[in-house]
């Protein structure tokens, strides 16, 4: 069988009203083969009932009935030349990317268009029938596609030309007489435009997502740059601090060795003097011993009483029973390291105040003074980072935002995250600095700087005392007089801490602080004391690393 389907030419399995490989053949009386479909549709449009090759007429139609030989015949041409086109495409294809048409025999052309009911594809020669017969001119044709099959109902061997909406899946005609026969069902085009415009808002989005990760890259590069910087800065500081150390240990060891071999040299000195006291004794006492042998064997009364006086040891004589070498070091030593945990405690205190400066000035923000917030007396640079105390009241126009107290605020309002800024106080007798909420009182002519109030300051008062303004002031003690003050906040950690960056020292913290509005950098130049105080608080513009 095989052999013999391969000796028949196309020709022979063609319907000669679609031009296509019989689809359920039947033979009518005159001999001549058909599509079941196609000679029941050509016999329905036209008024005589006749054979469309020979016309030869019927009195009456037909019964017809499948030719069950034909019909596997052609299946089996089908799937033989569907199997070789299939190569073939999938080779051109391969090569140009093209669909190529399926009735081609020798060379394939390029596709015009893929027909959904036939399921193949076809050149411009071959698509001629579905342009001119009327059984053909009803299929559904698209542009040219490869794998027709996955656009075919599997069940019905139907195009897939509607959409179930309840299942959300492509169905053909008879599914939905079937098993979605009460399904909302659209057109296929329906739900492809509807589609269609949903992908350009999930495009739209998905740009937004591209987008918000590409930013998201460039933070976390800007971020690791940052890490790098500061780590580089940390590792030198460190290096600089444990070199500092190590020859501070060095040193220590030095000068207790010297401690050591000085008290060891002055006891070695000390014994060496009695040493030789001690072998004088014994000479002397040695020479009498002499004595007093010669003595005690003489047998002249006389010269014995005579003698004996004389070599009785003297009085004078040292007792040296209680003589000690004393050879304990261990109070130099445990002085000795005292002093180093004493001086290591306070380098590595140093060292990590320091690393904790390096880490907060991460988070520098540029903070500008804002003029409508500024006590009439108050003298503002016009770049805004400067702010001093004027002896002439200003004419300056009254609003909500402005303090009466001599105060201003910073233009930056910030309401999560972290953020740090420096100001320089040097040369100032007093000043105050900090953060405040956005709600607080700017109208009395005396407040009470305490977190209660929404302020969260430091100052340094006329009497050059140094406080944290907590409702009750807490008097502190820095080791040195600031210049440069740094201002830190973690707003999600409710954390205000003050820092002098010169000394590398933490000035002060508030801890445990409930924000809940905007808060905004707070700065009192205070009075100008006859000209003492006359010098401005500065804006660092950026921090120093040095």
């Amino acid at each position: 069988m095989a052999a013999a389907s391969s000796l028949l030419s196309e020709d022979q399995f063609l319907c000669s009203i679609c031009l296509d490989v019989f689809t359920d053949p039947v033979t009518i009386p005159c001999g001549h083969n058909f599509c079941k479909t196609c000679i029941t549709h050509h016999w329905n449009i036209n008024v005589k009932t006749q054979c469309p090759v020979c016309n030869k007429q019927f009195d009456r139609r037909p019964e017809l009935h499948v030719n069950t030989f034909i019909s596997e015949m052609a299946a089996r041409f089908r799937q033989s030349v569907k199997i070789k086109a299939s190569s073939s495409s999938q080779q051109h294809q391969a090569d140009t990317g093209e669909v190529l048409c399926d009735v081609c025999t020798e060379t394939q052309t390029k596709a015009l268009k893929s027909c959904l009911v036939c399921l193949a594809s076809y050149c411009e020669t071959h698509l001629e029938p579905h342009q001119r017969v009327t059984g053909l001119k009803i299929h559904t044709l698209i542009d040219p596609v490869e794998n027709l099959e996955t656009r075919v109902c599997k069940k019905h061997e139907r195009p897939l030309e509607l959409f179930c909406k309840t299942d959300q899946m492509c169905v053909c005609q008879f599914c939905t007489e079937s098993s979605h026969k009460l399904h909302q069902i659209v057109p296929l085009i329906e739900e492809y435009e509807g589609k269609k415009a949903k992908l350009g808002k999930i495009e739209a989005k998905v740009q937004q997502m591209i987008q918000e990760r590409r930013l998201k890259i460039q933070e976390l590069k800007q971020s690791v740059e940052l890490s790098k910087e500061t780590a580089d800065r940390v590792t030198a500081s460190s290096v600089q601090v444990f070199t500092a150390l190590i020859q501070s240990v060095e040193g220590s060891l030095v000068e207790l060795i010297e401690t050591i071999t000085e008290r060891h040299n002055t006891t070695e000195k000390h014994v060496e003097g009695f040493i030789k006291e001690l072998e004088e004794e014994i000479s002397e006492l040695m020479k009498r011993s002499t004595e007093l042998k010669q003595l005690s064997h003489t047998k002249d009364h006389l010269l014995l009483l005579q003698s004996f006086p004389s070599l009785i040891p003297a009085q004078h004589t040292k007792d040296r029973t209680e003589v000690r070498v004393h050879s304990s070091y261990e109070g130099a030593v445990r002085t000795a390291v005292s002093q180093l945990e004493e001086t290591l405690s306070k380098e590595l205190k140093k060292l990590c105040v320091d690393v904790e400066v390096k880490r907060v000035q991460q988070f520098a923000v540029d903070v500008t003074l804002d003029h409508e917030t500024a006590n009439h007396h108050l003298i503002l640079s016009d770049d805004g980072k400067q702010v001093s105390y004027g002896d002439m009241k200003q004419n300056l126009p009254d609003n909500p935002k402005r303090f009466y107290l001599y105060s201003v605020l910073g233009k930056q309002s910030f309401s999560s995250g972290r953020f740090y800024y420096e100001v320089q106080v040097k040369g100032k007798t007093a000043w105050t600095l900090g953060v405040a909420r956005e709600s607080v009182n700017r109208k009395d002519t005396f407040i009470t700087l305490s977190p209660t109030n929404g302020y969260w300051t430091v100052c340094m008062s006329k009497r050059n005392q140094y406080e944290a303004c907590a409702g009750r002031s807490i008097r502190l003690s820095p080791k040195s007089k600031p210049q440069r003050v740094g201002v830190f906040v973690d707003y999600a950690e409710g954390l205000v801490s003050f820092y002098d960056i010169d000394a590398a020292a933490l000035i002060y913290s508030f801890t445990g602080c409930r924000f809940t509005e905007k808060l905004y950098p707070y700065f009192n130049p205070w009075h100008n004391s006859d000209g003492k105080n006359s010098t401005p608080l500065t804006i660092c513009s950026s921090y120093h690393s040095d």
